[in-house]
């Protein structure tokens, strides 16, 4: 399933719990606003491109291969 800028979007999803300085996260609203974009969105792109950065172009292939392997055992 791909979202509306055509990325793929994660068939399952995890709750992950953040404590930000609260100046700091009414600044980001603030850009991510600009973007119109949630923050939620954006810390999962941020996420994206880091794990990218670190594992390389075919990060999807690895990580989600797991996840199929996972589910036939």
């Amino acid at each position: 399933m791909e979202n509306r800028s055509g990325v793929d979007v994660e068939k399952r999803t995890a709750r992950l719990t953040l404590l930000v300085d609260p100046k700091k996260k009414a600044a980001f609203e603030e850009l991510c606003a600009l973007e119109d974009v949630t923050a939620s969105q954006k810390i999962r792109q941020l996420m994206r491109e880091y794990i990218e950065g670190k594992l390389g172009p075919s990060w999807r292939e690895e990580v989600f291969s797991e996840d199929q392997q996972s589910q036939q055992d």
